[in-house]
């Protein structure tokens, strides 16, 4: 599974959800013209999913496996862009 794998699977349980909708549909957009999205919305897009409890409808639709996926492709890309912080002493 791939980022736009993954972004079209909050897409398509995210209609009752305006906002949901429009940043996911967006970020999709970008992903398929092979642009890159930037973490902070990946991140609120799975904030946003669980808030609005798109979860279930999501492992129902597609399943635990894949749900466990998508969330794992997310999470990777996410911590692969997040900055680190600066260590204190």
């Amino acid at each position: 599974m791939d980022l736009s794998d993954a972004t079209r699977m909050i897409l398509s349980e995210s209609a009752a959800h305006p906002e949901l909708l429009r940043v996911t549909r967006e970020a999709h957009d970008r992903l398929a013209r092979g642009d890159r999205v930037q973490h902070t919305e990946l991140g609120w897009m799975l904030k946003e999913a669980a808030r609005k409890n798109v979860y279930p409808a999501l492992r129902t639709r597609y399943g635990v496996a894949a749900f466990n996926e998508m969330v794992l492709v997310l999470g990777r890309e996410i911590d692969r862009q997040a900055p680190v912080p600066a260590r204190t002493r």
